[in-house]
């Protein structure tokens, strides 16, 4: 099957109140047709790993087509130009985080993309790059502590991004990397702290937020126990 046979597959799936449902949730749905995300993962089983045809849906600019081309995608034959093209399509922050967990994350550059999108000005470039950070801290078990160290002068540089789609992303991989273990933990509430000494109200949501969680009862004890 080709994109187009796919998508016209896929459309009967779609459901007016579900792309409503989109739109309360801030996601872009000008192109969507309301497919729930488990039936697109279920057709994606039939297609994992095919590159070409997740290149194929990308193009489509169809909302399901991009979430699928996410699923399917084989991240070993992701090159970086694909990687800034797909970058600079972002549009909603559904499709950013699928792509960067779903794909982006285990390619070789996640790091350097991590760091280089995350200074870049554009609204969802620059959440691409603090959800790898994230998603890095969930998927990436073997990395050392320094890996995502490296990511708190930017975590603290852009924490008085007042954007909703950003702001939210630098709290998300503040919390995930201070959740790793004891050590980040200490690291992420120390810059925590120092992140809520800000004069901005997105930097001290952020700081009170992460703090919130890291240094709950919940997340000590289960650290504790690793």
């Amino acid at each position: 099957m080709n994109a187009k046979e796919i998508l016209k597959e896929l459309e009967p799936f779609g459901k007016s109140k579900n792309v409503e449902g989109m739109r309360r949730f801030g996601i872009s749905s000008d192109t969507a047709y309301g497919v729930p995300v488990p039936v697109l993962r279920y057709f994606a089983k039939k297609f994992k790993n095919n590159h070409k045809l997740a290149l194929e849906l990308w193009e489509t600019n169809v909302h399901e087509g991009k979430l699928l081309a996410a699923f399917i995608e084989n991240p070993e034959e992701v090159t970086e130009e694909q990687m800034q093209i797909w970058v600079n399509d972002f549009y909603s922050w559904d499709i950013c985080d699928q792509v960067c967990s779903n794909v982006f994350d285990k390619t070789p550059l996640a790091y350097g993309k991590a760091i280089e999108w995350s200074n870049e000005e554009k609204e969802f470039v620059r959440r691409a790059g603090f959800v790898m950070m994230a998603v890095l801290a969930v998927h990436d078990k073997k990395a050392g502590n320094d890996k995502f160290v490296q990511f708190f002068p930017l975590i603290e540089k852009y924490s008085h991004d007042e954007r909703n789609f950003v702001k939210k992303a630098v709290n998300w991989a503040l919390r995930q990397i201070g959740k790793r273990n004891l050590h980040l933990n200490a690291k992420a509430k120390a810059l925590a702290n120092k992140i809520k000494k800000q004069n901005s109200k997105s930097a001290r949501w952020i700081a009170s937020d992460a703090l919130r969680e890291l240094e709950s009862e919940k997340v000590i004890n289960r650290l504790k126990s690793k």
